[in-house]
């Protein structure tokens, strides 16, 4: 079996599928690997590196004529334009591995299918025990949490410790962090590692203990949440009343704080609108809120995804893919994550086993033979049904 990553094409992506210590891995389970040259160098790693732990050094197009299974931080339905080219490079029966954007990119997975290809989504991978170490969603979150309090420290008029001074005392900075999913609680932690003072809110009550195991006190709203996460520990969808009641609620909150970041999301959907303009208006003369939900839409109704505005004397960061902005130890904790799912899916004998009983592989394929077989992306698609989505 032969393994190919190609050099991601998507702009301003700098992160890699493979490190070369993941190259190793994958050699010592019997496992051929070919890099694109140069698909590395962005995120700090060389083709020496690569050529060092055994990986053969190609063109683009000889590894997707060549590999059998080709890995990609953004596969097509993750990188609609510039991974279009890629289409015509695929063959029949190969098989793809990475982020895909399935829920909001039905109709590439449609694509994938009719070229022939199984895809696999990284970013579908079930939320359960011995899936945890193959988390995509986990892992770049961690890395995105990291990150929006370092561009809430650079973008604030403020420091965020508490500093006694021969020039006087500094009153540290006041953070709050909506949502305590992965990316939440990094937030918390590194905003109290730098000395802030931080609060914490989440719609689901369990996570409250976390919350404060991390130093953060928990904001308690006057607000029945009820069934606020799925079975994966997810925060779910609730009515347009329920956000309503908790956007006024957190209006009070805001008022006091020097920094507030989202991480809001409901994978699949436009994210809540949780901070809207008239809360913004309300928050002290530069205050910083990054969201962290740019993407799907932002938490701030303020937000433009891609850019930093200021607006009503507010600053509001939308930057896009935090995880790409650290691109060598985001691909450092992707590239484990793939290595995993990659084990999970090749026998000792280094040979792709695709077993339909088994909760991984069913939860991350997307097609196969032909045919869309993911049922939330056949419903998508008009072609599944609720009950299979149901089953899934």
């Amino acid at each position: 079996m032969i393994v190919g990553v190609p050099k991601e094409t998507y702009p301003g992506e700098k992160r890699v599928a493979l490190t070369p210590d993941a190259v190793a891995q994958l050699v010592k389970a019997k496992l051929d690997v070919m890099v694109e040259s140069g698909s590395g160098m962005e995120a700090g790693f060389t083709d020496d590196e690569y050529k060092s732990k055994g990986a053969k050094l190609v063109s683009r197009s000889e590894v997707f004529q060549s590999a059998d299974i080709v890995t990609q931080v953004r596969q097509y339905g993750a990188n609609l334009e510039a991974g279009k080219s890629d289409l015509d490079l695929m063959k029949k029966g190969q098989t793809l591995v990475g982020i895909a954007e399935a829920l909001s990119e039905p109709k590439a997975i449609r694509t994938l299918a009719e070229k022939g290809v199984s895809a696999f989504s990284m970013e579908l991978m079930p939320r359960i025990t011995r899936a945890q170490s193959m988390d995509v969603l986990s892992s770049m979150a961690t890395v995105a949490g990291y990150k929006a309090v370092l561009l809430a420290a650079n973008e604030s008029p403020r420091m965020f410790p508490m500093m006694m001074t021969a020039a006087g005392t500094v009153a540290p900075a006041h953070v709050l962090v909506i949502g305590a999913g992965v990316a939440g609680l990094q937030a918390i932690a590194s905003s109290k590692r730098m000395g802030a003072v931080v609060h914490a809110y989440d719609i689901r009550p369990a996570v409250k203990e976390q919350c404060e195991s991390l130093g953060a006190k928990f904001v308690e709203l006057n607000l029945d949440a009820g069934d606020s996460q799925d079975s994966g520990g997810y925060a779910k969808a609730m009515g347009e009343e329920f956000y309503r009641r908790q956007r006024e609620e957190m209006a009070k909150v805001m008022s006091d704080k020097h920094i507030v970041i989202t991480t809001a999301a409901v994978p699949g959907k436009k994210a809540p609108t949780l901070v809207t303009e008239e809360m913004v208006k309300g928050m002290l003369p530069g205050s910083v809120i990054v969201d962290l939900a740019a993407e799907r839409g932002g938490n701030c109704e303020l937000t433009e995804p891609g850019k930093t505005v200021v607006k009503h004397d507010v600053k509001i960061v939308g930057s896009l893919n935090l995880p790409s902005s650290i691109p060598f130890h985001a691909s450092q904790m992707y590239a484990r994550n793939i290595v995993t799912f990659l084990k999970h899916l090749v026998n000792k004998e280094g040979v792709l086993e695709v077993n339909l009983e088994d909760e991984i592989t069913v939860g991350t394929l997307l097609s196969k033979e032909g045919q869309v077989v993911h049922p939330m992306v056949k419903e998508l698609l008009g072609e599944g049904s609720s009950e299979e989505r149901k089953a899934s």
